[in-house]
């Protein structure tokens, strides 16, 4: 795709970088630093609005000024006269950049402010050259249109985005915890009423996003983060789809996650992300995936679901986990009956209980 097509997916968005001059040049991100961003000394009222930001992320402080990001981004109208006016857009002078959160293959994700309400939130910064290099241009036109349009406590809310002429910037919740990966590495494996109550919440997640018609297709710990109040978001949505017909083909997603029917090359439905769930409850309980081997060796065990639980894993969660990790997706467990499941009923009450004690 040359990059006046990829302009063209973006058409109906802002450049209207300040920092952006007329010889189209590239920017650099200013960076202030991190006690700037969550302890900012400029006035009484941005302490005010960043301690509820981060400390009660369901004040009404927060959330209007989460709506007015979503609204100036979309430029929805309610009436003639909202329409008669000039549409808000985003612009890279509008927020202080603060540390770097994580880095991936086509740019990094930073700590940020807006500087008119003081809201603290994620900024994604892709680079062009590397999403036409890599062929992902499709990725990342589905990641917005699809996670813009999502609003669920265990997804990650995307509020708005803008580009100028290198970049294309997406504003995000932040999650203040950071990347659940990286919490399973340093544990090696979660103690089981953690994990059941992780498992609650992608199923609730996941429920969510079925519902919508929207198939994730990547679960994965690396594609999920932890918000400052312990709950987890989804965060990645590159390989999802919305598929009203519930059947795609596409073979997509990271090898030890895939499931038997996509390996295959077979049509598959929503059903690929219950077999997902199983193979990250797996990952939580023993700290390895279950098909774990050599890229020959791994797609042959997956296709005959082939793995061994741990005497470690208790006969509930082993349960579950059998129920879903089934090679006929039609007779996977349902996301209704994993909420429902005893094992999530025992330890989901008590586990919060627990977490919330711990913090």
């Amino acid at each position: 795709m040359t990059n006046g097509l990829l302009e063209a997916r973006f058409a109906g968005l802002s450049v209207d970088d300040k920092s952006d001059n007329a010889k189209k040049t590239n920017p650099k991100l200013k960076v202030v630093p991190s006690s700037t961003i969550l302890s900012p000394q400029n006035s009484n009222r941005s302490n005010h609005l960043l301690k509820i930001a981060l400390e009660h992320k369901s004040g009404s402080l927060l959330r209007n000024s989460a709506v007015e990001l979503s609204r100036r981004s979309e430029g929805t109208a309610n009436d003639e006269q909202t329409q008669s006016q000039p549409q808000k857009q985003f612009h890279l002078g509008q927020f202080e950049i603060g540390r770097p959160l994580g880095k991936g293959k086509f740019g990094r994700v930073y700590l940020a402010r807006e500087r008119k309400s003081g809201f603290v939130c994620a900024l994604k910064v892709l680079y062009k050259n590397e999403i036409k290099k890599g062929g992902v241009e499709k990725q990342v036109q589905r990641e917005i249109e699809i996670q813009s349009n999502l609003r669920h406590p265990n997804v990650l809310r995307l509020y708005g985005h803008f580009h100028d002429s290198k970049r294309i910037f997406l504003i995000l919740e932040f999650a203040g915890k950071g990347e659940l990966y990286k919490h399973l590495q340093k544990e090696q494996r979660f103690p089981e009423w953690k994990a059941a109550s992780y498992v609650a919440q992608m199923a609730l997640a996941l429920q969510f996003c079925h519902k919508k018609h929207v198939i994730h297709r990547d679960i994965k710990p690396e594609n999920i983060l932890v918000g400052i109040h312990g709950e987890l978001k989804i965060s990645d949505f590159g390989w999802s789809v919305h598929a009203p017909s519930n059947r795609r083909k596409t073979m997509c997603g990271t090898l030890d996650y895939l499931p038997p029917e996509m390996i295959d090359g077979l049509w598959y439905s929503e059903k690929v992300d219950l077999w997902s769930l199983g193979v990250l409850m797996y990952e939580f309980l023993v700290g390895v995936a279950p098909f774990e081997d050599s890229m020959v060796l791994t797609p042959r065990r997956i296709k005959r679901a082939e793995y061994t639980i741990p005497k470690s894993v208790s006969t509930e969660a082993r349960d579950l986990i059998t129920k879903l990790l089934v090679v006929d997706p039609e007779k996977r467990i349902t996301l209704e009956a994993v909420q429902a499941h005893p094992w999530i009923v025992k330890y989901c009450v008590k586990g919060e209980r627990l977490s919330t004690e711990k913090s």
